[in-house]
């Protein structure tokens, strides 16, 4: 079933996990609390149990034990949760670290860089405490050019994490990329971050669903909120069979986050799809004609970004942005592009199938950062959205840090404690999503 967060009204039927590789490998899913079937009252209330609202509901249960319910319209993970390609690196936001520096200044940048590490930090903390077991492969990011000429731009960068945050990279030109395990037709050398890794997205959803139930959380599935009013200084929070009484609510849904919601999310995310491909698992002879041996986890610099990695069961994850409008007709369209890019950037790959295909709403925001911040006219709201497409380690921090500043009035950094800005002619962002693509696409192709 199509599905638009610009035009969607309030869910109102939950619907299964989605087809995917991480579903089909993550196992049985844990005990929740099922669905609201009653009144219930809460100190704070979450909206959406993904990598966000899951975070915060176990620090706040866990530090503060908070009385916390976390409302699910589907199942925990349903979202891009637990559909993402699983990229933990220190990134908050969609800037390249040069661009950082030059919006925000050396100061405010370096506060930003040590902020997207702490998100990595906070993911890797869950992820031990947790004892989760979640297939992790080895640490690194190779940010590949894909021309020649976008080499200049990965030198640039890695001079300006040095002169400004004393943190030292790899360049690996081609011959060395190759040896190190990468090679194929667009590859003409990478920058070597050595802080990131992989894993199981919706293993780790699972566990986090375990962890917060366990500290004293509630967290129910197939609870979409209906109709949400306040009373007085009660928010009422309807599902189809039950209404929660909340004192604080929490809206943690980003990419799946419809304006019919809530005023304070009007005009304020572009959700865009973004598509993955996982295919059947490669021989030895294609992992040796391919060159494709790293484990590492791969960007390239095109502006239209394709990422992908090599699984623990030797198929290869590639996905870029997706179709502009959700169907089924879109989303093989878009899996035979990927299938097509992947064998473009490596060779002895030509009979390569693709067994799982998927795609997933995540939320862009008008300066390509995220927001953790408390509604400016109604202090009872706060809100943790607009990942950019980079929220598996920023999203977990977001949680921790909003239960926090809730609880203990914590400082959150200004660049993510202020209103997510309105987009200008906000009734046209389709017709801007499609203008900007096709630009995109034309400067990711263009030789020079």
């Amino acid at each position: 079933m199509a599905y638009d967060p610009l035009t969607a009204a309030l869910p109102t039927q939950p619907r299964p996990y989605p087809a995917t590789y991480w579903c089909a490998t993550a196992g049985t899913p844990p005990t929740d609390d099922g669905p609201l079937l009653h009144a219930q009252d809460t100190d704070i209330a979450i909206i959406g149990a993904g990598y966000t609202g899951l975070s915060c509901a176990y620090h706040l249960a866990k530090h503060y034990r908070s009385t916390v319910h976390v409302l699910e319209a589907h199942q925990p993970g349903w979202g891009c949760s637990g559909r993402n390609g699983s990229f933990m690196r220190p990134a908050i936001g969609r800037l390249s670290w040069t661009d950082s520096v030059q919006r925000f200044g050396p100061e405010l940048a370096k506060a930003h860089f040590t902020e997207a590490h702490r998100a990595l930090a906070t993911m890797r903390e869950l992820i031990l405490q947790g004892n989760i077991d979640c297939d992790i492969q080895p640490d690194g990011w190779l940010k590949t050019a894909h021309q020649p000429s976008r080499i200049s731009s990965l030198l640039t960068e890695q001079q300006v994490m040095r002169d400004h945050f004393n943190y030292d990279t790899q360049l690996l030109h081609q011959s060395e990329l190759e040896e190190y395990g990468l090679g194929g037709a667009e590859a003409s050398a990478a920058l070597r971050f050595p802080d990131a890794f992989s894993a199981h997205p919706l293993k780790i959803i699972f566990s986090l669903v375990k962890q917060a139930r366990q500290a004293g959380a509630v967290v129910y599935s197939k609870s979409p909120v209906i109709s949400w009013h306040k009373e007085g200084a009660t928010h009422y929070l309807r599902t189809p069979t039950g209404t929660l009484r909340a004192k604080h609510v929490v809206i943690a849904t980003n990419g799946y986050s419809t304006e019919q919601l809530h005023p304070c999310l009007k005009s304020r995310l572009m959700p865009v799809l973004s598509s993955i491909i996982v295919t059947r698992p490669l021989s030895e002879d294609e992992i040796h004609h391919s060159g494709f041996r790293t484990t590492n986890i791969i960007t390239d610099t095109r502006k239209v970004l394709n990422f992908y990695r090599r699984l623990p069961d030797n198929r290869i994850l590639l996905g870029s942005r997706g179709a502009i409008t959700e169907s089924h007709q879109s989303q093989q369209k878009i899996q035979d592009h990927l299938l097509a890019t992947l064998q473009r950037k490596f060779s002895g790959l030509e009979n390569l199938t693709v067994d799982y295909g998927w795609s997933g709403w995540v939320a862009l925001s008008m300066d390509s950062m995220p927001r953790v911040h408390t509604v400016d006219t109604d202090r009872s709201i706060s809100y943790a959205i607009g990942y950019n497409g980079s929220g598996t380690t920023a999203s977990v921090y977001a949680g921790k840090i909003l239960a926090h500043h809730l609880k203990s009035n914590a400082a959150i950094s200004p660049l993510l404690n202020s209103p997510l800005p309105a987009f200008p002619f906000a009734p046209f962002r389709r017709l801007g999503q499609r203008a900007m693509f096709a630009y995109y696409r034309h400067l990711d192709n263009k030789a020079g």
